[in-house]
């Protein structure tokens, strides 16, 4: 994915995966883009909020281990599966409310698939989501991690969220703020302690797009840097932008049997840059090191540049071929078509070893890990 890219773990209410065996109805590998993960104790799917609140306070009243599942785009499960209850999130409903003459407040329902709210909006001639196109999964984990593509981030729009607090057991709405929304990142993120029912935005009325920040973006849409634009317009660029790097889910393409950018590009310490370029430098001799400063005073890398530089090219595979890096972009750890999730996670490491040894930099996992560990 380009830099700062996330995919969504959230539902895809368009069934069990294209490409995984029919079989055992609890096999999670049914309900993850990788295609991987071995069968739940139990599986249940919450067609509506107050059922999504009830069936996680019984759990949670009754001592029951709880996962609950979006649609598994940014989700490895180990091949043993997961010993309790999965529920599966399949709430819907949008509704658009006039705020302001420039503004319009969207409220989505946790379960509903992202880039489709994403198309709706810019078919009402809305703007400000369009840079988020193409990206899988569901709204309720779009602010989880901060999901973010072409230099936006979902913090920019997002107004709060409903949760259910899963330690007093009410629902509560929670502003952005509180959410503590960073790079891939909020309070809600690698914690069990919330379940976001529905989030609100806040979009442009003017149908015009965020500013076009992104180089790539702004080169294939032909603009300088800053321009705001018809936000249809910007929507069709980004999805064949991420046509190319194989970032738009394809049943029969192994390339998106992924679960997004693997890895988060690695954030520096000012006071470890010189000697991590330093090193750099020596490894790859004169070459533009991409690098961006961040909001706290570190300095983010591309993962991808790394990985490559470090040795691993677009389609270097893993174990018996099964796992690969995407032939069209290295952050993507794919599923050959018969793979396992040992295999995967196998590769990863041997990727995240490579650049350490290369650099000294340490790359950290996106997706969340079930069951199971990167070593």
């Amino acid at each position: 994915m380009p830099e700062g890219e996330s995919a969504v773990d959230a539902v895809d209410r368009s069934g069990p995966a294209v490409g995984v065996p029919a079989g055992d109805a609890r096999s999670l590998a049914r309900h993850t883009t990788l295609r991987l993960g071995g069968p739940a104790a139990e599986l249940i799917t919450a067609g509506s909020a107050d059922e999504l609140v009830e069936r996680v306070r019984a759990a949670d009243a009754s001592g029951t281990r709880l996962l609950v599942l979006g649609g598994g785009s940014n989700l490895v499960v180990s091949d043993e599966g997961f010993a309790g209850l999965v529920v599966r999130v399949a709430t819907t409903g949008l509704h658009y409310e006039r705020l302001s003459e420039d503004t319009v407040r969207l409220t989505a329902e946790a379960g509903e698939t992202w880039d489709e709210v994403v198309a709706d909006s810019v078919r009402r001639g809305l703007g400000g989501l369009e840079c988020l196109s193409g990206i899988p999964g569901l709204t309720g984990a779009t602010p989880v991690q901060n999901v973010g593509a072409y230099g936006v981030e979902i913090s920019e729009r997002l107004i709060s969220v409903d949760l259910l607090d899963r330690v007093t057991g009410e629902v509560r709405t929670a502003p952005a703020a509180e959410l503590g929304l960073a790079y891939r990142t909020s309070v809600l993120k690698h914690t069990d302690s919330a379940v976001v029912l529905r989030v609100r935005l806040r979009l442009r009325a003017d149908g015009l797009s965020e500013p076009v920040r992104y180089g790539e973006l702004a080169e294939a849409l032909g603009v300088d840097a800053g321009e705001r634009l018809p936000a249809e317009r910007v929507r069709a660029a980004v999805l064949a932008l991420r046509r190319s790097k194989g970032m738009v889910l394809d049943e029969l393409d192994h390339d998106t049997w992924s679960a997004g950018s693997f890895f988060t590009n690695p954030i520096v310490e000012p006071e470890r840059l010189p000697e991590v370029l330093r090193v750099i430098a020596e490894r790859v001799g004169e070459q533009r090191i991409p690098r961006y400063s961040t909001p706290q005073g570190g300095t983010k890398l591309s993962a991808a540049w790394l990985i490559e530089r470090a040795g691993f090219s677009k389609g270097y595979t893993g174990p018996g071929e099964r796992v690969g890096l995407s032939t069209k972009h290295t952050l993507a750890l794919t599923n050959r078509g018969s793979a396992s999730t040992s295999d995967l996670l196998a590769l990863a490491g041997e990727v995240r070893a490579g650049v350490q040894e290369s650099f000294g930099v340490s790359l950290a996992p996106e997706p969340v890990l079930v069951d199971c560990l990167l070593r």
